[in-house]
């Protein structure tokens, strides 16, 4: 019996690949050739494709925005030494995902308890990786109110006509507003979010 080293071994150990080695290479083609197959023929599976990437692409656009420090580069040479920027990047970036998504989730109820129409279409296509709401750049105070610290929630902020504030659109994208820009009213709150 030969064991799977040896086999790797005498199938890579050579400047020409043997018989074997280039049948074993064209049989790992196999599933690459019919994924591309699947991307090409099937449109909802490319939708599919898209929304991971863009659900990527949107954490990614939250980490770049909280690591703005040295302009967002690693000063470490060494691995050890990025581990903890790292880890502490990947902790504030899960804390605003969770804070975004239980706000989310009280601004839907709040809506289905006023009768406004909430389609189960539109919520899914809802994305708690937007980061206008937060100030990034600002005074941040950690003294958590009691109401706060025994569960409650900070109340939503009024829009001018009575409605909560919310600057996203269809797709569930924040729109306007430029980048660390304070709006009016908001700079205490965002700064204690």
């Amino acid at each position: 019996m030969v064991g799977a080293i040896e086999l790797m071994r005498s199938l890579q150990g050579k400047i020409r690949p043997s018989a074997l080695a280039r049948a074993i290479g064209e049989l790992g083609r196999i599933p690459k050739t019919l994924h591309l197959l699947d991307v090409y023929d099937d449109e909802s599976y490319r939708r599919c494709i898209a929304t991971q990437l863009n659900r990527g692409e949107g954490r990614h656009s939250l980490a770049r925005a909280v690591f703005h420090g040295h302009k967002g580069e690693l000063r470490q040479r060494y691995r050890e030494g990025q581990e903890d920027p790292l880890g502490a990047l990947g902790l504030v970036v899960n804390m605003l995902v969770l804070w975004t998504t239980r706000y989310m989730d009280v601004t839907l109820a709040q809506m289905r308890a006023q009768g406004l129409e909430v389609r189960d279409e539109d919520v899914a296509r809802l994305s708690p990786l937007g980061y206008s709401h937060v100030n990034l750049l600002g005074r941040y105070e950690f003294a958590l109110p009691d109401s706060i610290a025994r569960g409650a929630f900070r109340p939503l902020l009024p829009q001018a006509d009575g409605r909560s504030h919310d600057r996203r659109d269809d797709a569930g994208l924040v729109r306007g507003g430029r980048r660390g820009e304070q709006r009016a009213g908001h700079d205490d709150e965002a700064a204690r979010a």
